[in-house]
């Protein structure tokens, strides 16, 4: 039976729950490609079957942020998902700031070796630095979900290096985290 992986491309393309916006790139616009390249790679592969949360760049989820994030973990509970993974661009006001770090509900939590592998992947397939997996339980989408669940901070938008590699080479980051997910699983 296929590992059935659920991925949330983080925001709706407009209110509600847009995301942050950096270098000229809104995070919605960015990690939406960089979802669908996603689960293609795993439904190439017969050990998998993904879905995603938005289906085109320009669905929106919900009328209000709450309703946006019930839909999304609604949708991976109610399909039964093995693992649950949110996409998203990280933002600082420092603009050095650079790299991809995940958040999981706590640090027992069994997506925290999921996380990790998906950092490595991503690490070694981008050159991002690996930043590191921290506790977040008040994030819904980790609270909500019945599966390991991680939120990945793939870049920072507000560094202009890290914004350019998300917008440019979306297949890529896809390989890195898919290569993270096959690390975790053992293929």
């Amino acid at each position: 039976m296929a590992i059935k992986i659920f991925i949330d491309q983080g925001h709706n393309p407009t209110n509600p729950n847009a995301g942050a916006e950096g270098n000229g790139y809104r995070e919605q616009d960015l990690v939406y490609p960089i979802g669908r390249a996603l689960a293609a790679l795993l439904n190439a592969n017969p050990n998998f079957e993904a879905r995603t949360s938005r289906n085109s760049p320009d669905e929106v989820l919900g009328t209000s942020t709450a309703t946006s994030l019930a839909a999304r973990v609604n949708a991976a509970n109610d399909w039964n998902a093995d693992a649950f993974i949110s996409l998203h661009a990280n933002a600082s006001n420092i603009i050095s700031a650079s790299g991809s770090e995940a958040f999981v509900y706590s640090l027992s939590s069994t997506a925290l070796p999921l996380a990790e592998d998906i950092l490595i992947g991503l690490s070694d397939a981008t050159g991002l630095a690996n930043r590191g997996v921290f506790p977040r339980p008040t994030l819904y989408v980790l609270r909500k979900t019945k599966m390991p669940a991680l939120l990945l901070e793939i870049g920072f938008i507000t560094n202009g290096g890290d914004a350019r590699l998300m917008a440019e080479n979306p297949n890529l980051i896809a390989r890195g985290i898919y290569n993270g997910i096959l690390r975790y699983y053992g293929f």
